[in-house]
């Protein structure tokens, strides 16, 4: 599964940002299906132009509470420079140049990323002779575009996709990518440290493409295992760390370019919104996942306290009812070795294949006990289904018209492969055809 490509939208306030951000997702065709009950931040989206996927993220959506303009400016171009793989660094054609323009400009020179120049706000009516005082910016030729009438859009999103690198399809055999995830003080760099630290085997630590970014590569029973930029993790005391938005961008970022996610909860506490929202985007990458409750040492315990804590994590992430769920206890090291071992059943479950004839037996028996409902105007049929090669463990299914499933028909059927075969801590995907 290779990993999209980050955009990042850069600029003072009032140049058009966000509206910048909703015209470039919204060129993407909603899909209309049940989406989990998690809460979207508008400051990350998915968008697609030229059947190429990527994230965008609206660098306005993170603010600092009480301080400084300058500051707060800064610090979006620093993120943007840290997360993302292409920055657009907008301006405002009905204003011009600016001071915090040319403050922004200076930041975005420390980086190596291409930089694309959007000016906002431009009316085709009105002539543009200043040019060269914007390629002063030495940021190449700038695009004219208006957001709110889509000029220019389609202009600059070409050029995104061109700017935008090619990212190999991941080698998970020979090197697995782990993205430990989670909201801040739930303990991810005890984790780090207790898997980096305890290995006794780390081979080395890369420098990753972004800012200060390192991902540290590990060996365990022989497989190789890199940890998502941990530089983010160990290094307290930044002003981003107490920024939840940022962590949550982080996370994001790090999901993104991962083959397995492990969501981190703090067992001792209640589950919040910001542990769902991760658990979310986990889900909509469709990323294989282990849910792990660390701190277990602060959690009073009895006989069912495991079982029960469990069954309340499953509730609260119910559209992840595919993820493993282990508790540790990374500052005593306690059952850390034990999310190996869910890895490696990952990695099984993800090559796992299931032969037609014993496929076809399994749906033909689930139409049995529980036939389609009417939908759309007509019931469902299933005719015959077979395993396609595919990252994830993908089941297409020749039926009577896909019109007809409901999506709650298509959680059934789902809930009936797993029934049968063992795909634990891995999403699957069903594909519905038209038999011709």
């Amino acid at each position: 599964m290779s990993r999209k490509g980050v955009v990042a939208i850069v600029g003072r306030p009032n140049v058009g940002k966000s509206t910048l951000f909703n015209r470039i997702i919204k060129e993407k065709k909603a899909i209309v299906e049940d989406k989990p009950g998690v809460t979207r931040d508008r400051m990350y989206g998915n968008a697609e132009w030229l059947t190429r996927p990527f994230i965008v993220v609206d660098t306005g959506g993170i603010t600092l509470q009480d301080s400084a303009f300058a500051k707060e400016i800064k610090m979006q171009a620093e993120i943007a420079m840290k997360e993302a793989d292409v920055i657009v660094f907008t301006l405002n054609f009905k204003e011009g140049i600016t001071l915090e323009d040319e403050a922004v400009a200076k930041i975005l020179y420390k980086t190596k990323k291409p930089i694309i120049l959007a000016i906002n706000k431009y009316d085709k009516k009105e002539t543009f002779d200043e040019a060269y005082n914007y390629m002063s910016f030495g940021f190449g030729e700038p695009y004219l575009i208006s957001s709110s009438h889509g000029i220019g859009i389609g202009d600059l999103l070409d050029c995104i996709i061109e700017k935008l690198p090619s990212f190999n399809d991941n080698d998970l055999e020979n090197n697995t990518k782990l993205a430990i995830v989670g909201r801040p003080n739930v303990g991810k760099s005890s984790l780090v440290n207790s898997l980096v630290g305890e290995t006794r085997m780390i081979v080395s630590d890369i420098p990753g493409t972004t800012v200060d970014s390192v991902d540290s590569l590990i060996k365990v029973n022989g497989q190789n295992y890199t940890i998502i930029d941990t530089a983010g993790m160990r290094k307290k005391g930044k002003i981003y760390e107490n920024l939840e938005k940022y962590s949550y961008l982080r996370s994001l970022t790090s999901i993104n370019k991962s083959d397995i996610v492990l969501l981190m909860l703090d067992s001792s506490v209640p589950i919040s919104d910001h542990d769902t929202n991760i658990g979310g985007f986990a889900f909509d990458e469709s990323k294989p996942i282990i849910i792990i409750g660390n701190k277990w040492d602060l959690v009073e315990k009895n006989t069912n306290t495991m079982f029960k804590k469990e069954e309340e994590i499953k509730a609260y992430f119910k559209y992840l009812n595919y993820a493993s769920v282990l508790f540790v206890s990374a500052k005593e090291n306690k059952r850390v070795n034990k999310i190996f071992d869910a890895i490696e059943l990952i990695k099984k479950n993800l090559k796992k294949r299931i032969r037609t004839s014993i496929l076809n037996e399994v749906f033909n028996k689930a139409q049995l006990i529980n036939p389609a409902p009417n939908h759309n105007g007509g019931r469902l049929k299933i005719y015959y289904s077979s395993q396609v090669e595919a990252y994830l463990p993908t089941f297409v299914l020749f039926v009577n018209n896909p019109s007809y499933v409901h999506f709650s028909y298509k959680r059934f059927l789902e809930n009936q492969i797993r029934s049968q075969f063992d795909f634990s801590g891995v999403p699957i995907k069903i594909i519905f055809r038209e038999r011709k």
